[in-house]
């Protein structure tokens, strides 16, 4: 008997256009190290000419990953991003145990890292100074409690639907951008120098290594865009939003990247752009603004994390939904809320485990390093799926959609990312370790799960 319409289960649904997909993409990646990572580039590369190189050559090997997952988001439009495609060209252990180490670590581990650093912004300002006191009745500390309300915030709105969390992803990044511009206006009208352009930090590590390392830097900024793919089932026309919002975002990515740091070259000599904790503010600080440009930044700082606090938000809670939809994790974790049409449960469950890492306190910053290990080891599995993909295209009733660059794209990407695996790895040897650990402790889990639902009786 066929299942009426009144009781089948509710579905998520394509309601993020165009631009909310390009404010994914531009409102996760771009957090506050825009405006903090021009002093660890110089410090890198000794010279500002070598730092604008970094910038493009991170931004080159980003864009070939947006053309590879483009690709990938327009072949495969379904919620979970990298767990889909490990799952299709590698087996469901594979897929399961990127979608795991997502789902209990690395999602987690990111929101309370955003949330950590917006209370810490606010908490410059004299007014939020008590956040680091002990409220009398908590065993936690008010920034703490302030980081969880944040993840509690925007958990709220993925939760109510996501059109809502679309909309607010999308303001708030327009007005971060607008920002952004705004800051960098300001930092030009500061008493600068053009000449500081070929001018070089005596300081900074310099040669190929420290090129090596301020590309890196970059990669690090620009990492995040992928996230989008992991929404890719709630998006209209995915085999053309997704393609373009990946590529359109990536370049006012790196457009923005060029721009913030040529407004805190043009205002500050490379010895103090090195030596400064924040060079934006610092920029800003001599421009027609004074002091008060240093609160601007700060403000802008807060908006951008955000906005990133959101989309981090929005597209983890689909890497859990996706696991569980296949059996292969907690059957809730699936469930879509019958009016807003959001995996409801794998939200509220995201939100658990990130202030679970908040709660751990300063701890939870290993959590993150483990993290990143796990995130980048995704990275080159699902970009290698690509070429798995395409050899069996012929095979299939339906070709995948192609794009250009194919193989060049996806194999510089891979190599960039493996790069970037290998330098994770040995520079965080003990937490990457742990990462590998907790990868493989998804293994016994994925099998338990298996036994679980052949035990299950099957459903009519």
């Amino acid at each position: 008997m066929a299942i009426s319409s009144q009781t089948a289960s509710p579905k998520l649904v394509r309601e993020l256009g165009f631009s909310h997909a390009v404010s994914i993409v531009i409102g996760v990646v771009i957090g506050s190290g825009i405006f903090l990572v021009p002093a660890e580039m110089i410090q890198a590369a000794g010279s500002v000419r070598l730092v604008f190189l970094a910038w493009i050559v991170g931004g080159i090997f980003s864009f070939f990953g947006a053309v590879t997952y483009a690709e990938l988001g327009a072949m495969k439009p379904e919620a979970g991003g990298e767990y889909v495609y490990i799952r299709d060209a590698y087996g469901p252990l594979a897929g399961f145990l990127c979608g795991w180490t997502w789902t209990v670590v690395v999602k987690p581990a990111s929101l309370a890292a955003i949330a950590t650093g917006i209370v810490r912004i606010l908490a410059s300002f004299s007014a939020f100074s008590f956040f680091s006191a002990h409220p009398a009745a908590l065993p936690l500390t008010w920034g703490q409690s302030v980081a969880i309300v944040f993840v509690a915030f925007v958990s709220g709105v993925n939760y109510i639907g996501i059109r809502r969390a679309g909309n607010f992803q999308l303001a708030m990044t327009v007005l971060k951008i607008s920002l952004i511009v705004v800051i960098a206006a300001l930092a030009f009208t500061s008493p600068g120098s053009w000449s500081h352009f070929v001018q070089a930090y005596a300081g900074g590590k310099g040669g190929i290594a420290g090129f090596v390392a301020a590309v890196v830097a970059a990669l690090w900024a620009y990492d995040g865009w992928s996230d989008l793919n992991m929404v890719a089932e709630e998006v209209r026309s995915p085999e053309k939003n997704i393609p373009r919002a990946l590529i359109a975002g990536l370049l006012a990515i790196a457009t923005l990247y060029i721009l913030v740091n040529g407004a805190v070259e043009f205002a500050l000599p490379p010895v103090e752009v090195a030596t400064a904790l924040s060079p934006m503010s610092d920029a800003v600080k001599g421009s027609i603004l004074g002091a008060a440009g240093a609160v601007l930044v700060s403000g802008a700082m807060v908006l951008s994390l955000t906005a990133s606090l959101n989309g981090v938000a929005m597209s983890g809670a689909r890497m859990a939904f996706a696991l569980a939809r296949d059996g292969n994790f907690f059957r809730a974790l699936a469930e879509v809320h019958p009016r807003f049409r959001t995996p409801h449960v794998a939200i509220v469950v995201q939100a658990i485990l990130a202030a679970l890492a908040l709660l751990i306190g300063s701890n939870f910053r290993q959590l993150f390093t483990l993290a990143l290990f796990s995130e980048w080891l995704s990275y080159v599995a699902a970009s290698s799926a690509l070429f798995v993909f395409r050899a069996s295209a012929g095979s299939q009733k339906q070709p995948p959609r192609r794009f250009w660059a194919y193989p060049l794209a996806p194999a510089l990407f891979i190599s960039a990312s493996a790069a970037l695996l290998y330098y994770t790895f040995m520079s965080n040897l003990r937490y990457s370790t742990l990462g590998s650990l907790v990868i493989l402790a998804g293994i016994p889990v994925y099998f338990a799960f298996r036994m679980r639902r052949k035990s299950l009786p099957e459903e009519s």
